[in-house]
């Protein structure tokens, strides 16, 4: 690559940076462990959904030795409603290895931070060069979709080879002067500018060396190898209630929602209607000596993750005696105070 087309693009974007990027708290600081909070929480999540987890997180947390000293069950209440929760397992395990190896200290080198739970090659990039200014080049979504629009790259962004081929490109670009301000300007770029959907391009200050622009094929990149295959879920959810308790247990397994609460739960291979649910073992396994128990269908949700589909029925249960079991008897008051779900909440929510 000529130096013309490196200089130009690198000087093209810090430019367009200065005068469109967004005014965000975690813009203004060098602070690394505020870059790496906002990081983490901005994985798979928009910046609009992702600010005010941010903010409560520096208010309940100020510090990362504050964050260690709380409990997991506390960080994943706050987490609660930001989906992909092995985020906020990692964001702990992580704030208590700092505290402990690093005597609260977020570490400066490249390699110590990839070493960070929940932590890869784009995040450390990133913390390492808006934090240190270290020369790493980030590529993200926003950094794919821009390369391969300008640079007319069909290789696919889901391969070894493709992540290698970006890789590569990403830091022959790199403004290696201005690192941290070139990583942000072309991630901002790609989130404002080179949209994945209806870019503006004629206002693009880059759109005359475009080749995606050019061959007028802007919908047909980044090129991906192939769709994730996903399965469907069947999910019966008992909403327990005996006198001013509700009923709950923790997802221990190694699945979705690891360590958070959830209503009893009977997972099927299909759908089940409320008689074939009675009628099963592990229904009359949980209430064998719950008495007289009356039940009724109460919401119905189908909800959409990323390599699944779980349809939901949830059942509004009254038991005559407490529930035995592996069950945590709550006063309904005080469910708030416990880490659930978006799919339970929202049935909740509802009520």
């Amino acid at each position: 690559m000529s130096n013309y087309i490196h200089n130009r693009f690198a000087s093209t974007l810090i430019s367009w940076y200065e005068d469109h990027k967004r005014d965000l708290p975690w813009r203004d600081t060098a602070d690394p462990y505020l870059i790496w909070l906002s990081e983490i929480i901005l994985q798979q999540t928009r910046v609009d959904q992702g600010y005010s987890y941010f903010v409560r997180f520096v208010q309940h947390y100020p510090t990362i030795t504050d964050l260690a000293a709380a409990s997991e069950d506390e960080v994943l209440k706050l987490w609660q409603g930001l989906g992909y929760y092995s985020r906020a397992r990692n964001l702990h395990a992580t704030a208590r290895i700092v505290a402990e190896q690093y005597k609260g200290v977020f570490p400066t080198e490249y390699k110590d931070v990839l070493s960070l739970k929940g932590v890869g090659e784009y995040t450390a990039a990133a913390i390492t060069s808006f934090a240190y200014n270290m020369p790493y080049a980030v590529v993200d979504g926003n950094v794919y979709r821009v390369l391969s629009r300008i640079f007319g790259i069909a290789t696919p962004i889901d391969t070894p080879q493709g992540k290698r081929e970006f890789a590569e490109l990403a830091d022959e670009l790199l403004d290696r002067k201005n690192p941290g301000t070139y990583n942000q300007a072309i991630m901002e770029f790609g989130a404002l500018q080179c949209t994945p959907a209806n870019p503006d391009c004629g206002r693009c200050p880059l759109s005359d060396m475009c080749m995606a622009y050019a061959e007028q094929k802007i919908g047909e990149y980044p090129k991906k190898a192939g769709k994730v295959k996903t399965r469907n879920r069947y999910f019966n959810y008992l909403d327990i209630r005996y006198k001013d308790y509700i009923y709950l247990h923790k997802r221990t397994a190694k699945d979705i929602w690891h360590n958070l609460y959830e209503l009893g739960l009977v997972e099927s291979e299909n759908q089940l209607s409320i008689d074939e649910l009675q009628q099963d073992s592990r229904f009359r396994e949980i209430f064998a000596r719950a008495g007289k128990v009356t039940i009724k269908p109460a919401f119905q949700a189908k909800h959409i993750l990323s390599h699944q589909t779980i349809y939901a029925t949830f059942y509004s249960i009254e038991i005559e005696n407490e529930l035995q079991g592996d069950y945590l008897q709550v006063k309904t008051a005080d469910l708030e105070k416990y880490a659930i779900s978006r799919l339970v909440d929202r049935y909740l929510e509802q009520l």
